[in-house]
């Protein structure tokens, strides 16, 4: 397959693209390949003995398009056609739909969504495992609301607790797992209102270090470090002042209270720690913010893991607990390429999202634990036209060679050519000066797009329709892929917090509280 490229010659010309030619395909090959099928269905049992372990992935803004788009990128960066590609989770054998909506909203956010799945009750948005009675912002308000969350449960029968994340692990999906709050953004002390601070509430950083159920979190990898110094000490890794605590408060060393206790900034550090059988606990924190998204990382250099190698570890180290674990695995930066209508570093985040799909099937067995992969919500992410089988994915769109009298680009009615991938809003592209420019630009009337724009470059912006600062998320339903004990349960449309009432049921949760010693 010729990669035709925006300021290649053939794009320029807008000849016609290369296509593979599909030489095992046939009538009767399709055929027998939807017997085969029919007959795994067949054979398919569903396994219902109590699950060991939960295994919880959140692409966080995976949308289906997302997951369809990723499937071919996956590919095409093998040299394949793509469409015939299958993603890590697409193995999983059961699939099912969730309805994503907030109590409050029709098109839904993180933090609402992601406390459906933790707390088995749906809430408002812009709220953290609190039910929608909690007003927004408002700290007197969560008193009575508050929801356990599947984590926290798992920690009071003595299992093995663990948080990854490519966003900052304060940051709403991860938060919704342990932390209480009536607004997520209140991730440092520096960003509670001084009403909130004197009626007591806590940031959701000081929540997690000072998190008093079981044992307390096992492994914590993701990025944040500004939310857990004080603006006064160093960053470990760029030597100034990045913390934002204004209490004073090291949170970072307060972690480290006991010598199995680790901290850890970098890939290197983090691959020590794993191999360190006298670390009990493991804090990874690789960026002040976000960590880098996975097209930016120079994996010579920089000092950042793969979100498939701290989920390696975090499984590594979890799974020496004799009761279980639960891990949630949150591949947070497709949803902020997305806010930025960049669909190459949101279809990079979603391959590097998978690789640890990958990376977990490989150390965990599933006769014993429930792997579920899913997403928070979607975004308003498009895939269409006609293009060809093998297009690349990223780039214009172009229809089957054969199709007499429309070699080359297809054409809008303004006689300009469009790409396969697109955003109903959002900053959306302008026509940069010179190759590789990221240009959010001003919302111009007309389309400025041409043939000689490099759209597979990783600094191209998808074109809009609506014209905003930031993209918006969507209000459809996302995919739930499942295998494991208890997968089965995931079989048809279901609302999201119904996720976690399959962990709670899987786990055997209600029996194993029932176990522990009653309080005095």
């Amino acid at each position: 397959m010729i990669r035709c490229k925006g300021l290649s010659a053939a794009c320029a010309l807008g000849l016609a693209v290369s296509l593979p030619v599909f030489a095992t395909e046939s009538p009767e090959q399709w055929y027998a390949d939807g017997q085969a099928a029919i007959a795994a269905a067949i054979a398919l049992k569903p396994n219902t003995r109590q699950a060991k372990n939960v295994i919880l992935f959140v692409g966080d803004g995976m949308g289906i398009s997302t997951i369809t788009a990723t499937r071919i990128f996956d590919g095409q960066s093998r040299g394949e056609s793509g469409e015939e590609n299958v993603l890590a989770w697409e193995a999983l054998p059961f699939v099912a739909l969730s309805k994503t909506y907030n109590t409050n909203l029709q098109t839904p956010d993180s933090a609402g969504t992601m406390s459906a799945m933790m707390t088995g009750v749906k809430t408002d948005h812009g709220v953290l495992s609190v039910d929608q009675r909690v007003v927004l912002g408002d700290c007197a308000s969560v008193k009575g609301t508050e929801r356990i969350t599947l984590l926290e449960q798992a920690e009071t029968v003595g299992m093995a607790t663990g948080v990854v994340s490519t966003a900052r692990i304060t940051h709403a999906t991860p938060a919704a797992t342990y932390a209480h709050s009536a607004a997520r953004d209140w991730e440092s002390d520096s960003d509670l209102p001084a009403e909130a601070k004197t009626q007591g509430c806590k940031d959701i950083a000081r929540q997690l270090v000072e998190f008093n159920y079981g044992d307390g979190i096992e492994v914590v990898l993701g990025g944040g470090r500004r939310n857990f110094l004080p603006a006064q000490t160093p960053d470990p890794e760029y030597g100034k002042n990045l913390g934002k605590r204004q209490d004073g408060r090291n949170l970072i060393a307060e972690w480290q209270r006991s010598p199995s206790h680790a901290f850890v900034w970098n890939a290197e550090q983090l691959a020590k720690a794993a191999a360190n059988p006298k670390v009990e606990k493991l804090l990874g924190l690789f960026s002040p913010s976000h960590m880098a998204y996975e097209v930016d990382r120079p994996h010579e250099a920089h000092p950042e893991p793969t979100l498939a190698a701290m989920t390696r570890t975090a499984i590594d180290l979890l799974a020496k607990r004799e009761q279980g674990f639960f891990l949630m695995v949150e591949g947070g930066r497709i949803d902020h390429a997305h806010h930025e209508n960049n669909a190459a570093r949101a279809l990079a985040e979603g391959q590097a999202f998978s690789q640890a799909v990958a990376a977990a099937l490989q150390k965990v067995d599933l006769a014993d634990t429930l792997v579920i992969v899913t997403a928070d919500h979607s975004h308003v992410f498009t895939m269409g036209g006609y293009p060809a089988r093998g297009n690349p994915i990223l780039g214009f769109v172009r229809p089957p060679v054969e199709h007499a009298g429309k070699q080359g680009l297809t054409l809008a009615l303004d006689k300009k050519p469009y790409t396969t991938l697109g955003y109903l809003n959002g900053p959306g592209y302008s026509k940069p000066e010179h190759r590789g420019l990221r240009s959010y630009g001003q919302a111009n009337a007309g389309r400025k797009l041409d043939a000689t724009v490099d759209v597979e470059h990783a600094d191209f912006h998808q074109e809009v329709l609506i014209p905003l600062a930031s993209e918006t998320h969507g209000g459809e339903d996302v995919a739930i892929f499942a295998g494991g004990p208890w997968a089965h349960l995931f079989h048809r449309t279901h609302e999201q917090n119904y996720i976690y009432h399959v962990m709670y049921h899987a786990l055997g949760m209600h029996e194993r509280i029932a176990k522990q010693p009653k309080a005095d």
